[in-house]
């Protein structure tokens, strides 16, 4: 099936997605597919959409492998490596998307000034609670890729943070997914500050060192939404209470993006960063991802068009792409009433519900929902890398 987004032109004179740039903001795209490469679309979005990069992750490859015909040619050679096991094999078949994937990539990382141009590439999310082997897979897939425009995801879990610092300081680029905490936030980006210092110490080149912190907007609002209908069901009859409640559905998610954002600015200034600035160091952007709308009561650009300003990354599946090309708005919107997000915050504590406790949930659950994903993917290439009896 033809998936929307990528095949589409802009209709308009004015592309919002294009426009976006001019804010300060890159569009990445949240999806990979072999046709992509081999039919020029990606080249196409690159050039139409202001294309700057791509992500992935396990659900999205093993819906690439097991819904299309697009790998059957690696699939059947695959059959024969009797070699390698299933994780061997989706390793062959995401390796040769992602370096083509980069390859296409490479003039927006060279125009760029390395800014721009990556495309991300996933430790095994069952390794999300073990620091040492994420640090040793994440080497591996790097060395194995050979691709400067490539970016590491290693989830901000407690036992993922050494592991960012540690690859930092090696030179490896890493894209820190699994993000909800403005807290843990903070944690990721010092990580990644010491990390490019201790790259400084070994006289590494800071120029080409490049790293997001990905927060997933939507999975935030699901939550607390369902949250606040529980509450709503055994409020009191106090008048105030109920609007106070009703007053945060499809607000707290980009809420809080912008307290993180906040906090981005104040860490990447000063003369701590100034003296890594000084070296050619570029910030650790913070990445909006699960940007599309999951409730239908909701505008579907909504965590696109709330969340726009200077260095930072939205990677957005094609539906959303689609959407905002057609009637997207763009404008500034990142560093608006700044005051008023911080009161839906505490908007959100008076009605009783913890934020940790939601945050906390949220990475537990998408540890475990990535793993299963994973575990579903190398399920698909196991399947489809049976041997043929004769």
């Amino acid at each position: 099936m033809q998936p929307t987004g990528v095949l589409e032109s802009s209709k308009a004179t004015k592309n919002p997605l294009k426009e976006l740039l001019s804010y300060g903001q890159s569009m990445w795209l949240d999806y990979i597919r072999r046709d992509l490469f081999t039919t020029g679309k990606l080249k196409h979005m690159i050039e139409e959409d202001g294309l700057r990069g791509m992500t992935s992750n396990p659900s999205i490859f093993e819906k690439a492998i097991d819904g299309s015909s697009l790998y059957d040619d690696i699939l059947k050679s695959l059959a024969q490596r009797k070699d390698l096991d299933a994780t061997g094999k989706y390793e062959q078949i995401a390796i040769r998307d992602i370096q083509a994937a980069a390859d296409t990539l490479r003039p927006v990382y060279e125009e760029s000034k390395f800014r721009d141009g990556y495309v991300s590439l996933e430790v095994s999310p069952l390794l999300a609670r073990e620091t040492q082997k994420t640090i040793d897979e994440a080497r591996r897939l790097w060395k194995t890729v050979q691709r400067d425009n490539v970016m590491i995801k290693v989830p901000g879990t407690a036992e993922g943070i050494p592991a960012i610092r540690q690859l930092i300081g090696e030179g490896i680029n890493i894209n820190v997914t699994l993000l909800f905490a403005q807290e843990v936030y903070e944690t990721v980006a010092e990580a990644y500050v010491a990390g490019l210092e201790d790259l400084a110490k070994r006289g590494g080149n800071l120029k080409k060192m490049a790293g997001v912190a990905s927060f997933f907007i939507s999975r935030i609002d699901t939550l607390v939404d369902s949250l606040l209908n529980e509450k709503l069901k055994t409020a009191s009859s106090d008048p105030g209470q109920q609007a106070l409640l009703n007053s945060l559905p499809g607000k707290v998610a980009i809420a809080n993006g912008k307290l993180a954002y906040q906090r981005y600015q104040r860490i990447f200034s000063g003369p701590r960063w100034q003296s890594l600035a000084e070296k050619g160091a570029h910030t650790q952007r913070v990445l909006w991802a699960s940007t599309s709308t999951k409730n239908p009561k909701y505008r579907d650009v909504l965590y696109v068009e709330e969340l726009i300003g200077p260095d930072t990354v939205n990677t957005m599946p094609p539906a959303t792409i689609d959407a905002f090309r057609n009637h997207g708005i763009v404008r500034n919107t990142l560093t608006e009433d700044v005051p008023g997000a911080q009161k839906v915050m505490d908007d959100l504590a008076r009605a009783g519900i913890s934020m940790k406790q939601a945050t906390d949930k949220l990475t537990a659950d998408g540890v475990e929902l990535f793993a299963e994903a994973f575990e579903k993917l190398l399920a698909a290439v196991a399947k489809n890398t049976q041997p043929q009896s004769k």
